[in-house]
This record gives structure tokens, sequence and C-alpha cells, in this order.
């Protein structure tokens, strides 16, 4: 489990119920905006075919590394 919500960039652990539920969903719809390791803020690319986001710190994520 990550540390923090890619989408909110809020602890996992104080991070429950219906916001969780809430975050969960629109992450399968958009991309992360915060890194879920550090909750550094992370810049992000929308394509017609997908998505990349880029922590300063642990790199590159793209919606193919979700998708396995």
């Amino acid at each position: 489990m990550s540390d923090y919500c890619g989408r909110c960039g809020r602890q996992t652990a104080d991070h429950a119920g219906p916001e969780l539920t809430g975050c969960a969903r629109a992450l399968s719809l958009e991309p992360p905006r915060y890194c879920a390791a550090c909750r550094r803020r992370m810049i992000v690319q929308i394509t017609p075919t997908g998505w990349t986001a880029r922590c300063s710190e642990h790199g590159v994520l793209t919606n193919l590394h979700l998708q396995n």
C-alpha cells in the first residue's frame, strides 16, 4: 500500500471512508497528481493515447504501468 493518496496527497492511514472511495474512483479515470511515495506534486501530461506523471524524486509513471 502506498503512503499517500495519488489524488489529494493525504496520508492513506488517515484517509478512510467515503473520501478514500471518492479518490479511488477518480483515480480510475484520471492520472495521479501526487506521488504516492513522497507526496510531491507531480508534473502531469495528458495526451490522446494516455498520460505520464513525473515525480522529481521517483521518476515517471504512465498509464501503462497501471494497466497490468
